[in-house]
């Protein structure tokens, strides 16, 4: 078998009570950690695979989406700063987005790389772009939104698309799991 791209995840607890900033980081960063979890122990090939025929999402195309996810929503929104995006290969989707094309030949173990780059950039402005929860925040996609409304949003892409590896890596492997 292939190299495995992502080694053990060790996911942490969650913060169920408390501050709401600790509790929605913690929630963040279990999101993350399950969502790699999702990616354990597979190889690159299996990484890629299409293994629903009813969607063309794969596990490598759902990491790539969230690096994206993360730098567009903390830096871009939140820090008003340009990030620096890899340069993926992309697609113009239906709905007048982008998606990223499964083609790109970018290894799994750099789009891996990128991921956690990106989650650590989210996690160092954290505190800066959080300071005024009520702040806010222009936003084309859903309107003026304060922090909190984009904070929760990112959760929500998170919570979507763990669900999607769920389904994907179940069919990869049988694998299942919260």
């Amino acid at each position: 078998m292939s190299e495995i791209v992502v080694e053990r995840v060790v996911r942490p607890a969650r913060a169920t009570t408390g501050p709401w900033l600790e509790v929605i980081a913690s929630n963040l960063d279990h999101h993350r950690a399950t969502f790699l979890w999702k990616c354990e122990g597979l190889s690159e090939a299996q990484l890629r695979l299409h293994p629903l025929r009813s969607s063309a999402l794969t596990l490598l195309g759902l990491m790539r989406h969230l690096q994206g996810v993360e730098r567009a929503w903390f830096q871009r929104a939140l820090a008003g700063t340009a990030p620096h995006f890899f340069p993926y290969r992309t697609y113009p989707a239906a709905d007048g987005g982008e998606w990223y094309d499964e083609s790109d030949t970018t290894s799994a173990a750099v789009v891996r790389e990128d991921y956690l780059k990106a989650c650590a950039e989210s996690r160092q402005v954290f505190a800066d772009v959080t300071a005024d929860l009520g702040r806010i925040v222009p936003n084309p996609e859903f309107g003026d939104a304060d922090v909190r409304f984009v904070l929760l949003h990112v959760v929500e892409e998170y919570a979507r698309h763990v669900g999607h590896a769920d389904l994907l890596r179940e069919a990869i492997d049988g694998t299942t799991g919260e």
